[in-house]
């Protein structure tokens, strides 16, 4: 029998695994002083501050925070002004403070999981979390150098959080956030997407490859799909969270052994107040049987290994386990 790390690997190097990758189980997440003091650790109800002057919010039964961008709440209400108003979160921390972070990443067994460096809000959502969604969008019509320049400092900022990650944690794989789309379609157009967001990411992966990482995980709970081939361009190996809009077994068919696809139950359809065990089930079945099992990570769509509702991702977790000796 695989480790769990084998078989991550079997799944994603177009292998020989011997079961599904069930969700989040392959990556051992740890967290680093740099994201916590970037971040803002909220509640469900509590609106609060991020490290970048961002006021954010947490709304009650929702999958995750929320930037507050309306009125005096926006952080950068003219684009020109950024340099003036954007200050970058600190990226060094003393020694006593990585501590507990390392120790958390030694207590990960490195034969069985990868040691999964995580960061949040990437380019395109700190732009919009400065500036608000509109702003954001008109922006890359009418200030595209600016633009431009800001995600080049954005770019520089994770880099340089990157290197100190990387000396101190040592990981074999990066989880990384950005959500590039709604539900029906991307933020931005391929070619827009391609101009303005891949230098940056081809920069940030490329870096994080090039010291140590394996596996790169990105998550996008949208819809994605046009964006695939500049996806892959970037370094990314495993897309977490692409809704069913995107027709995930049209992507497989496309894109497999190019791109792993980890998602396939829409927390907007499994992740409710009335959960059953039954549904989603029935949606694992229905999913294998339209996509396969090759370059899938049968998963819950959102962001992290948890539910909005309690039990849901448990219950997804021992329905995947019960259908690997099925179909393997």
């Amino acid at each position: 029998m695989l480790t769990i790390k084998e078989n991550a690997r079997e799944t994603i190097r177009g292998g020989s695994p011997d079961r599904f990758v069930n969700q989040y189980s392959y990556l051992g997440l740890v967290r680093d002083p740099i994201g916590v003091y970037a971040g803002c650790d909220l509640q469900p109800g509590e609106t609060g501050t991020n490290g970048w002057g961002v006021k954010v919010t947490y709304p009650k039964n929702t999958p995750g925070q929320f930037p507050l961008c309306e009125g005096e709440d926006k952080l950068l209400k003219d684009i020109t002004k950024w340099r003036e108003i954007i200050k970058p979160c600190p990226t060094k921390f003393t020694e006593e403070q990585w501590l507990p972070y390392i120790e958390a990443a030694a207590r990960i067994d490195r034969r069985e999981y990868f040691v999964t460096a995580s960061v949040y809000n990437g380019v395109l959502e700190k732009l919009h979390y400065f500036m608000g969604m509109e702003d954001t969008m008109i922006n890359f019509y009418e200030e595209p150098e600016e633009m431009h320049a800001l995600i080049d400092f954005i770019a520089d900022w994770e880099i340089a959080a990157a290197e100190e990650i990387v000396s101190h944690l040592h990981p074999d794989a990066l989880f990384h956030h950005d959500d590039w789309g709604s539900q029906r379609t991307s933020f931005l157009s391929p070619e827009m997407f391609e101009e303005f967001i891949e230098p940056a990411y081809k920069r940030i992966y490329g870096f994080w490859k090039e010291n140590g990482v394996e596996i790169i995980v990105h998550h996008s709970d949208s819809y994605i799909a046009n964006l695939i081939p500049s996806m892959i361009r970037m370094g990314i190996d495993v897309i977490q969270g692409p809704v069913y809009e995107n027709n995930i077994p049209e992507i497989l068919k496309e894109y497999g052994g190019r791109i792993t696809v980890m998602a396939g139950l829409d927390n907007g359809k499994y992740d409710m107040e009335d959960w059953s065990r039954e549904k989603i089930r029935n949606g694992l079945k229905e999913l294998f049987a339209a996509a396969g099992t090759r370059y899938l990570i049968p998963c819950l769509t959102m962001g992290g290994p948890g539910s909005t509702y309690p039990g849901v991702y448990e219950a997804v977790t021992e329905e995947i386990d019960a259908l690997s000796k099925e179909y393997f």
